[in-house]
């Protein structure tokens, strides 16, 4: 039973960075580099949006695919 819970608590923080790591870099990061490349407002824009949507369904745990937990029978 507590190797399910540690296995559960590592997958939600899993979650948590993978998540709060693509919205920082949507936010912060990608308008910088298109910026600096001389991408348009558009692309930008598209880019922010697409890594948006993957950092939700990270935290939602779509993304990770082995979210499984392991118990002892």
């Amino acid at each position: 039973m507590a190797t399910q819970s540690v296995n559960s608590q590592k997958n939600n923080n899993t979650e948590l960075l993978l998540g709060a790591g693509l919205a920082v870099t949507s936010m912060i990061l990608l308008p910088a580099f298109a910026m600096r490349l001389g991408l348009g407002a558009s692309l930008t824009g598209a880019l922010r949006i697409a890594l948006m949507k993957a950092s939700s369904k990270a935290v939602q745990g779509q993304l990770i695919p082995n979210k499984t937990c392991v118990t002892d029978a």
